[in-house]
């Protein structure tokens, strides 16, 4: 906690030029468990002059040197785990146990992923008509993380800068710094060179606005809210530079009465609920066959009812808190609209759970008898709320999932194999879990439409970082 109030520039942890203090606060607890500065613009440039100038000599560094230092961040990641997964539960009150497989397993997973890129990464190529293609790094680049995966996010972001050459400055969320404060610790005792990374903490209108002003800065990545997103690229469109975004999303999961609904609709309710629902990808509106709908609804009500709600510092497989009053309050509203709307609660509703007045905690709820019209259906809620929506067949659950600005995600449970690849290409989403299967560290993640361009993770996550220089040789 010691650098909590200092941001880290060149290499070095510095007092910032902005005196704005904001609380840090255990959303289990409603305690204040420590102070951040919110920067400025006067710390953004002096942070963007520090990656100028390390750019300089980073960006001819050999990709073994890069692989080495890569190599290191993952030994010191292994020794400060254990730190990363507790700044996570209690800035942002992820339970203990998702905190460790999930939250801070990120750190190392997304690393692998990236060292595997790296090493079959091409930054010479000859092309049959005798031309070559150099692939260089980008140049300064501005990071924007958010709350809700906070250490996943950045490693998405700052990892694939390190690997290609490029240098950044990083404001993580201001609501969840302890975890950015260690990744920062990690760097530097990794040996990441002074200037190739560099944390200033703040918020959008304070440091997020003047890193995507600023001249100096090549390339701005962004995760979070659709109006976060186009408050970026607005303010990246006077200097013309290039914007990547990952924003929300209101991911489809289409049940066929093929599959195993018993393991399939259990299983989607928990995928749902996880993280609290704080989970951009998540699988928010389960479209499901009307042959089977009432023995899904069945179903559906007995898992949510199984989940359990508690004190993030214990052990299990219980959710923990909403991060903050203000998502709280938006999760009750939008539970709420759904009532007004007509929809039919199976679980759960507002207020908080029984013997947990402390603490943002909400209870897992469910929505039956939901049209894709309704704003529960079309609006990201971000919390621990499923709605369930009947269709007739194929084509109308393929015309339903795709009735949504975003395009993430989608998920799709079917005995089916051809229907399995049939439907999957029909679907408007970055990514398609078939049958459960989960997200793979090394692959790419991003979305169509409103969620967002460009890709993270793995050979398309450096991508991003690149530009590409063609050699016309005579």
């Amino acid at each position: 906690m010691q650098n909590l109030q200092k941001f880290y520039i060149n290499g070095q942890w510095v007092a910032p030029q902005s005196s704005k203090k904001m609380p840090v606060v255990n959303p289990a607890t409603e305690e204040v468990i420590g102070e951040v500065i919110l920067g400025n613009e006067e710390d953004v440039n002096i942070a963007v002059k520090a990656a100028k100038n390390a750019f300089m000599s980073f960006s001819k560094t050999s990709k073994e040197e890069r692989m080495n230092i890569l190599k290191n961040i993952r030994k010191i990641s292994e020794e400060r785990f254990d730190d990363l997964a507790d700044a996570m539960t209690m800035e942002m009150g992820a339970p203990r146990k998702m905190s460790r497989e999930a939250q801070a397993d990120a750190a190392i997973g997304h690393l692998d992923g990236f060292i595997s890129a790296l090493e079959k990464h091409e930054e010479k190529i000859e092309l049959s008509n005798t031309d070559i293609l150099l692939k260089e790094p980008i140049g300064v680049c501005g990071l924007i993380t958010p709350w809700n995966w906070p250490i996943n996010q950045i490693t998405l972001k700052v990892l694939p800068v390190i690997a290609t050459g490029c240098t950044c400055i990083l404001k993580p969320s201001e609501h969840t710094p302890l975890s950015a404060m260690v990744y920062a610790e990690i760097l530097d005792k990794a040996g990441v060179p002074a200037g190739v990374f560099n944390l200033v903490h703040g918020d959008g209108e304070g440091v997020g606005i003047a890193m995507s002003r600023h001249p100096d800065i090549e390339m701005m990545s962004f995760t979070g809210s659709k109006r976060g997103g186009k408050s970026v690229t607005i303010e990246s469109a006077e200097t013309v530079k290039k914007v990547t975004l990952e924003l929300g999303g209101k991911s489809p999961n289409l049940v066929f009465s093929d599959c195993d609904l018993e393991e399939k609709v259990t299983a989607s309710v928990n995928e749902c609920m996880f993280n609290t629902g704080q989970s951009c990808d998540a699988p928010t509106r389960l479209l499901v066959e009307k042959k089977c709908y009432d023995e899904v609804v069945t179903i559906a009500k007995k898992a949510a009812e199984e989940i359990k709600v508690g004190d993030p510092q214990e052990d299990g497989d219980h959710l923990g808190p909403l991060f903050d009053k203000i998502q709280f309050d938006r999760v009750q509203n939008m539970i709420q609209i759904g009532i007004d709307e007509g929809a039919e609660l199976l679980v759960g509703g507002l207020g908080k759970p029984e013997g947990l007045e402390k603490g943002w905690f909400t209870k897992p709820t469910i929505f039956i008898n939901v049209n894709n019209s309704m704003r529960v259906a079309q609006e990201e809620i971000f919390g621990p709320v499923l709605v369930i929506i009947p269709f007739e067949d194929e084509k109308e659950a393929i015309e339903i999932a795709n009735d949504t600005p975003y395009g993430l995600a989608a998920y799709l449970q079917t005995g089916d194999t051809e229907r399995a690849e049939r439907v999957s290409r029909q679907l408007r989403a970055g990514g398609v879990h078939v049958n459960g299967g989960g997200y793979n560290y090394g692959s790419p993640f991003g979305g169509y439409k409103e969620s967002g361009n460009g890709r993270e993770g793995g050979d398309m996550g450096l991508e991003d970082y690149l530009e590409t220089k063609a050699l016309h040789i005579a």
